[in-house]
C-alpha cells in the first residue's frame, strides 16, 4: 500500500489552496472547501517524513459518520464525501480557538500534573490523581488555534474573553455545544466497548451568523479512546491503558529522543513502524464505527479523487 503524502489538484472556480499538517484543502468560488485527508501524520506539531498508508481514508470517514450523527446537536460544514479521502463542504470563519474536552487525566494533561501543575487553562485539577483517572467531570481547557508554523497554546476563558478572541456570547455556545458533542461520542464508544478520553472540536461561522462544527470529529488523531474492558483492572494495578489514539505514535518519538523541540531529530521511521502505525489506525476504524474497513485503492488515486470532486462540484453549481 502506497500513502498519499500530497495532492496538487486543479477544480474548477478554485480560488485558493492550502496544505496544512494533514489536509490539502481547496477553495471553490470562495464559499466552498474540498478537503483532501492526506496520510501524513503530524506529532508535535511536526509533519513527519514518512506518510501512513489508509490513515487519511481513516479520518474522513471516521469524521463523516460522526459528522451525519451529531448534526442535531449542531449544524456542521460537510455538503458530501464524493470520495472516502474527500470531504466537500461550506466555507467558514473559524474561530481562532480550539475547543478541547477531556475526561481523563492523561497525554499533556498528565504531563502537566507529573510536573506538579495542578491547574490547566484555568481549571483546577484535584489533588492526589494517578495518570488515566478519570476526572470527577469532564474539563474544557482550550487552546489557541494556530496559524502555520505556530504551536497552539493553551489558554483559559478568562484569557480568550479578556483579549477578545471570542465573543463571550459565542463562547459560552461553544462550551455547551462542546460538552452535548463530547457525551454524544461517549455514549457512542460505550456501545463499542470504548471509552472516549478526550477530543478537540473546531468551529466557525457562516456568513449568516450560524454557527458550525467544522473539520473532523471523533478521529484518533482529534480524540483519544481506551478500551473499556480492562480499565479499571489496568488502574488498579497501575498498568498502562490500552488505548487508540495517536498517542503511541508520540510515545515513540519521545522514547526516541524527539518532542518537537529544537536541535532535535525525527527517527527514523521504518517499514514495520509505519505498518504498525497503519494497523492501529483500521483497528481504531472498525472498534469505533462498528464496520469492516474497506481499502480504497487506485492506481492513481489522485487522478480518482480529482475526477470525482470534479464531478460532485458540478452538481453543486
Amino acid at each position: 500500500m502506497k500513502a498519499l503524502k500530497e495532492t496538487n489538484l486543479n477544480f474548477e472556480g478554485q480560488t485558493a489552496f492550502y496544505r496544512g499538517k494533514v489536509r490539502d484543502v481547496y477553495s471553490i468560488k470562495n464559499n466552498l472547501l474540498v478537503m483532501v485527508a492526506s496520510d501524513r501524520i503530524s506529532a508535535f506539531d511536526v509533519v513527519l517524513p514518512k506518510g501512513i498508508p489508509c490513515k487519511g481514508q481513516v479520518l474522513n470517514q471516521v469524521a463523516n459518520k460522526f459528522l451525519d450523527l451529531t448534526s442535531d446537536i449542531v449544524p456542521n460544514w460537510k455538503i458530501s464525501s464524493p470520495h472516502p479521502m474527500v470531504t466537500i463542504g461550506h466555507k467558514a470563519e473559524p474561530f481562532k480557538v480550539e475547543m478541547v474536552i477531556r475526561a481523563y487525566l492523561t497525554g499533556h494533561a498528565w504531563r502537566e500534573y507529573r510536573d506538579g501543575k495542578r491547574t490547566l487553562c484555568g481549571v483546577a485539577m484535584p489533588e492526589g490523581m494517578k495518570e488515566n483517572d478519570a476526572f470527577p467531570e469532564p474539563i474544557i481547557t482550550p487552546s489557541t488555534k494556530a496559524d502555520q508554523g505556530d504551536h497552539d497554546e493553551d489558554i483559559s476563558r478568562e484569557e480568550i474573553l479578556k483579549q477578545g478572541i471570542v465573543a463571550e456570547s459565542d463562547y459560552l455556545q461553544l462550551e455547551e455545544i462542546t460538552r452535548k458533542l463530547f457525551a454524544r461520542g461517549q455514549e457512542f464508544a460505550k456501545k463499542q466497548g470504548l471509552i472516549l478520553v478526550d477530543t478537540k472540536y473546531e468551529f466557525g461561522k457562516l456568513t449568516d451568523d450560524t454557527i458550525v462544527l467544522i473539520d473532523e470529529i471523533h478521529t484518533p488523531d482529534s480524540s483519544r479512546y481506551f478500551y473499556l474492558d480492562g480499565y479499571v483492572e489496568n488502574q488498579e494495578k497501575g498498568l498502562a491503558q490500552k488505548q487508540l489514539s495517536k498517542e503511541f505514535v508520540r510515545q515513540w518519538l519521545i522514547e526516541n529522543g524527539f518532542q518537537g523541540k529544537a536541535g532535535q531529530q525525527v527517527p527514523e521511521m521504518d517499514e514495520d513502524f509505519v505498518a504498525s502505525v497503519s494497523a492501529r489506525y483500521i483497528e481504531l476504524f472498525e472498534k469505533i464505527t462498528g464496520e469492516k474497513f474497506e481499502l480504497s485503492s487506485s492506481e492513481n488515486i489522485e487522478a480518482e479523487i480529482e475526477a470525482s470532486v470534479s464531478e460532485a462540484l458540478k452538481e453543486l453549481n
